[in-house]
This record gives structure tokens, C-alpha cells and sequence, in this order.
């Protein structure tokens, strides 16, 4: 929705603060809202789309204390010509009547045929540039799409857990996303409830990306098809999911075959479940800053020498090489030639 209507954004935010109480919002956002330290800066993605736009409004409105702390970010990703000017004309206009503080950036890189995932990421640099608490807009909707997107790619459960309400970043980043018990119908309800307005994406509208392609096509057939509410379905799954993902890191963290030295102890995976050992795995190769992407393939082949504790010396890119040897595995860098 977007036209030349003057609107009253505090009065806005009072009126949707209304139609969406605290409680409303996920829980485990509302803890740790509670036990947030009283002067750390909330940074806020906002795009101008009416998701972002209902955050923005509700912190506003349910955390008046915090408001002085509320630091609103807007990314132009120059993908969208004059529109994308006019996004964050709209957005610095919302935070001036709101009295908040805006940041904005633009993407200096930018392309035509940049890919979702390339948009994204310089997004999020320049989120987590300025704010190590960031809110996102992310609702319910959010997490079917992303589960059928990961099903797709044969992600395991800590991919189906996302998009997490609290999600603990690097670097002791905090991402909070306290929408995911909205559905999208329900937000942009409310905010016309509100006297609102809002930027749309025209490219929302187009097939160029698989988000979209999901959103559009994929949802709607297949919630038709479930006759129940398969958005809370997938909500709820997420949420199980989650668990299930916490008690597999928990487990791994118990048998402490991660080493201080980055090195993984295979003795201590030893008889253990292989969703364990393929946890263990993982974790090791996070903490290897030289090591390159690992295709599935093979991250299998290694997974199962892993099991095996069998000697090994397998490619991780041109910094060096997994090597299993004594019952160790480790990262060696590769031989530099002159």
C-alpha cells in the first residue's frame, strides 16, 4: 500500500499496539526483552514493507521506555531504481514522526542479476555493522516458506528451525524476530485498522526468486490442500524442531570432543547415534577459519571416516586439508609452493 497519505504514526502505533498486545508476541522474545540491559541499543531492520513497518510500531508503542535506544536501519539495495529511493524517503519520514533515531546505507555493489542470497548478505552486513541486537519482521508465514525452501535443499532440523525467535549470532549478536506468531493476513489487517501505509516491493510479484516462487504458488495450493491451518502447523513444527535441534547440541556439548585446540576427539564420539557424530562434524568445521565450503558430498564422505576413525586426509580447499590420524581430527594447512 502506498499513496500520498499524511499519517499520524504515533497515534498508528498506539492503535496496533492494541490490536496486538505483548502477549501476542512470541514468548521467548518477551524474556529476553525482560532481561535486556536497560541502555543496549535495539537495532531495527526496516524496509518500509508492512511487516518491518508493524515491528517498528509495536516496539514503539509496547517499549516507550526503549525508545531513546531504538536505532531503525534501512538497506537500499538499488535494485528497484526510484522505488528503491522512494523505500527510504518513507522510512527516514516514519522514524522523524516516531522521534527514533535512522541509519540508512546503500548497496554500492549492486546488480541486475544479483542473486536473493547476494542481496541478502550485503543486508545483513550492514545490519550487523551498527547494532549487535537486531529485530527482524519476520512472521509466521516466514517459517512455512523457509521450511519448504530448506526441505527442498535437504536441510536437517537446525535448518527447519529457522527462522528462530531468539537466534544467538557470532560475535555475541542477538537477532529477535517476536512476529512469528502473526500471520501476514492478520498484520496487514490491523495496520489498515490503524490508518497505516506502507511501501510494496513490486518485485514480491515476479518469479525471479524461489522465495517468491513459494510464496505465490506453493502456500496457498498447500494449505488448500491441508483444510487445517497449515501456517500454525508449520509454526508448531518449527517450534519442536528447535527442541529436538537444542537437546542434539546439548548432547554433543556433554561429550566435549571439541577440543581447545579446534582438533575433534574421536574416541568421545565413540558408539554414539550418527546425527550426534554429524553435529560434532559440523561444530568442527565452524570453528576452522581456513577451511572452504564442503559439499554435501563431500562432508559425507568425511562424515563417515569420522565414524570409522579411520586415517584420513581429505580437501578442504586451498588452505589446507581435514587429516584424521590417531584417533584426532584435525585441519593442516596445505604446503605453500614457491
Amino acid at each position: 500500500m502506498t499513496n500520498r497519505k499524511t499519517v499520524d504514526w504515533p497515534h498508528a502505533a498506539e492503535r496496533l499496539a492494541a490490536t496486538f498486545p505483548r502477549g501476542r508476541l512470541h514468548p521467548a522474545v518477551l524474556q529476553w526483552a525482560e532481561a535486556s540491559g536497560a541502555r543496549v541499543t535495539w537495532g531495527v531492520a526496516f524496509s518500509g514493507g508492512a511487516d518491518s513497518l508493524a515491528l517498528l510500531l509495536l516496539l514503539w508503542a509496547h517499549w516507550p521506555e526503549r525508545r531513546r535506544w531504538l536505532r531503525v536501519l534501512h538497506f537500499n539495495h538499488r535494485l528497484r531504481g526510484r522505488s528503491s529511493e522512494a523505500d527510504g524517503r518513507f522510512c527516514a519520514k516514519v522514524c522523524a514522526s516516531l522521534g527514533v533515531k535512522f541509519g540508512s546505507a546503500a548497496w554500492t555493489e549492486a546488480r541486475a542479476s544479483a542473486s536473493e542470497a547476494e542481496a541478502r548478505a550485503a543486508r545483513m552486513t550492514f545490519f550487523e555493522k551498527n547494532s549487535r541486537v537486531l529485530w527482524l519482521g519476520h512472521q509466521q508465514d516466514d517459517i512455512a516458506e523457509t521450511m519448504l525452501m530448506r526441505l527442498a535443499r535437504g536441510s536437517g532440523s537446525a535448518g527447519l528451525a529457522a527462522p528462530r525467535p531468539v537466534q544467538a549470532m557470532p560475535r555475541q549478536r542477538t537477532h529477535l524476530r517476536p512476529l512469528l506468531t502473526l500471520k501476514k493476513s492478520d498484520i496487514v489487517v490491523a495496520l489498515r485498522a490503524a490508518g497505516a501505509i506502507w511501501r510494496e516491493d513490486a518485485t514480491n510479484a515476479g518469479g525471479d526468486f524461489f522465495r517468491n516462487r513459494v510464496r505465490r504458488s506453493v502456500i496457498p495450493a498447500w494449505s488448500r490442500a491441508a483444510q487445517r491451518d497449515a501456517l500454525a502447523g508449520a509454526a508448531r513444527a518449527r517450534e519442536l524442531l528447535e527442541e529436538d535441534n537444542a537437546a542434539l547440541e546439548a548432547r554433543v556439548e556433554e561429550l566435549g570432543a571439541l577440543a581447545a585446540d579446534r582438533s575433534l576427539v574421536l574416541r568421545n564420539l565413540s558408539s554414539q547415534p550418527r546425527a550426534i557424530v554429524r553435529r560434532a562434524l559440523h561444530r568442527w568445521l565452524q570453528v576452522q577459519p581456513q577451511a572452504g565450503d564442503l559439499a554435501r558430498q563431500g562432508f559425507d564422505a568425511l562424515l563417515t571416516a569420522v565414524e570409522r576413525a579411520q586415517p584420513t586426509r581429505y580437501s578442504l580447499g586451498r588452505q589446507g586439508f581435514a587429516v584424521i590420524r590417531g584417533g584426532v581430527l584435525r585441519f593442516e594447512r596445505a604446503e605453500r609452493k614457491h
